[in-house]
């Protein structure tokens, strides 16, 4: 899971005296309990001119997600594509009140809410918050995922999943990359607007193979999963690992997801170009390695 790194700051304050100082009085600050935020904009037919603003509206906190384009800002580095906007940021938890607006540089638009609820964040939790569905047709909506179930794969394995945001089931097959894709899928229904369950899988290059459910034409080319960085020591000395792993599936212990993402809807403001046209798919980690040192 995403590490938030936590400190009681502590406030020294001394008086002198002609004769001498007296005691330091100490005062700790409370650790305030905390959770990880995430939001994902799949929504393919409603956006303003810089795409949709994220953010809790009872506290002013750093766990706002800004300008946040449908299919978060996708990147091609190294063959592999993620959504590089995704990320978990710390939230106060509790009981809190979040929007969703539209962002735009028109304040009768920028105002406007797409949804305004609240939801209850467990202290040491990872969430993810989806905005998907059909916002023309009346069929919007949130859903918020407890991520504290990501089961820990496992000496020399990695967690999978795939999140379909479209609006029809698919069936999904992993294989090693270089591989041949297997007859049997994966998931061989992952509905609408779900996530499916993590399966495991030994480390190395993994390749998705994504399809409509019970189709046999490939829904988009086939993709290779975040690979990952194993820790590491900037004296390049074995045993003495200063620098945490970056997830992906050639590292141990993490745990990783293909989002499927619709096409945009034809004459929406969300982005018009061909790759937005079709659906499309973008990885994103979701449970680190142990940390080894």
């Amino acid at each position: 899971m995403q590490r938030f790194f936590r400190y009681s700051f502590v406030t020294l304050a001394a008086a002198a005296v002609l004769n001498g100082c007296t005691d330091d009085p100490l005062t700790v600050v409370p650790v305030t309990p905390t959770s990880g935020v995430r939001f994902i904009n799949a929504l393919p037919d409603s956006s303003g001119a810089f795409g949709l603003d994220f953010r809790f509206t009872d506290i002013v906190e750093n766990s706002t997600a800004f300008r946040v384009p449908f299919r978060m800002s996708p990147s091609v580095t190294g063959g592999v594509t993620g959504s590089t906007q995704i990320q978990y940021r710390a939230a106060a938890a509790g009981t809190r009140r979040f929007a969703i607006f539209l962002d735009d540089s028109i304040a009768a638009i920028t105002s406007t809410k797409l949804k305004d609820s609240t939801v209850t964040l467990v202290d040491g939790r990872n969430y993810t918050f989806v905005l998907w569905g059909a916002a023309r047709a009346g069929q919007m909506k949130v859903t918020v995922i407890d991520e504290s179930t990501i089961p820990d794969p496992g000496t020399s394995k990695v967690a999978l999943r795939v999140i379909n945001t479209t609006s029809t089931p698919i069936e999904v097959r992993t294989f090693p990359t270089g591989g041949t894709v297997p007859a049997a899928a994966t998931w061989a229904n992952v509905g609408a607007l779900t996530a499916s369950t993590f399966v495991t899988a030994d480390t190395g290059s993994i390749t998705y193979n994504v399809r409509l459910a019970g189709g046999t034409a490939n829904l988009f080319n086939d993709m290779t999963a975040l690979l990952g960085v194993a820790a590491l020591s900037t004296a390049g000395a074995a045993g003495k690992l200063d620098i945490e792993a970056v997830p992906g599936t050639r590292v141990a212990g993490s745990a990783v997801s293909l989002i499927v993402f619709p096409a945009s809807t034809v004459g929406a403001r969300t982005p018009q170009t061909a790759a937005f046209l079709v659906p499309a798919g973008a990885f994103i980690w979701d449970r680190r390695p142990p940390r080894s040192f």
